[in-house]
């Protein structure tokens, strides 16, 4: 059976996530930006809240993924401390200038959050070229892909998404994000082949995952 992961981006959603049957929750801060590093007092709050897998987001602020010096150095030192609070994995992605895996900075995150597993976020659909990024992406150490596919949503990226699953052959995990929901879950499960999925869970407006929204997702896998 696929798993679910489900993007929170407060203690309240993260709770919920564990509680209708998530496998996974990934902790973010300020979802209008996409997502950004939480604070370690939040992280530590929910590490010890819930049961489940918890992920943590390392991005210093919203909008590209091309950094600065700073801003690595600053990525570097959030990967050391998320890293001692219990978590079971990190999510981050380095692009340089030109939208290609920043292989040389991606490598030296995800050794410093060794033994920990690190999932290349949606970093990835800015890339130039999918098979050479997929390979790139490997090559860092990262365990899984988290992308819709290089477009908007899942549901425009479904064919590319089915092309990335059988480009990894076992190697990494695919996992379609981005406009999935209890209604098209199964479809992109069953077209795209892949075995975990990535969800807010949000359908009321608000920043906050909705319990029915997790146990119908769980339901459709």
């Amino acid at each position: 059976m696929a798993k679910v992961e489900i993007a929170c981006f407060n203690a309240e959603a993260a709770i919920i996530a564990s509680n209708n049957g998530a496998d996974r929750v990934e902790l973010c801060a300020q979802m209008t930006l996409g997502g950004t590093t939480p604070s370690l007092e939040d992280v530590q709050k929910i590490r010890e809240a819930i049961g489940i897998d918890l992920n943590v987001m390392i991005r210093p602020r919203g909008g590209d993924f091309v950094y600065s010096e700073e801003e690595f150095e600053q990525m570097k030192r959030e990967v050391a401390a998320v890293k001692t609070l219990g978590v079971n994995g990190l999510v981050f992605g380095i692009l340089t200038a030109d939208n290609e895996v920043d292989i040389e900075r991606n490598k030296a995150l995800v050794a410093l959050a060794h033994p920990l597993s690190c999932t290349f976020h949606r970093a990835f659909d800015q890339v130039s070229v999918r098979s050479k990024s997929l390979e790139d992406v490997i090559s860092c150490g990262f365990k899984t892909i988290l992308t819709s596919g290089c477009e908007p949503n899942v549901d425009l990226g479904l064919n590319n998404l089915k092309e990335l699953v059988k480009w990894a052959d076992g190697r990494i995990v695919i996992m379609p994000g981005g406009g999935l929901r209890s209604t098209n879950v199964k479809h992109i499960l069953d077209v795209s082949g892949a075995t975990y999925v990535h969800s807010s869970a949000i359908t009321d407006g608000s920043e906050t995952a909705v319990a029915e929204e997790v146990r119908a997702i769980k339901a459709n896998l």
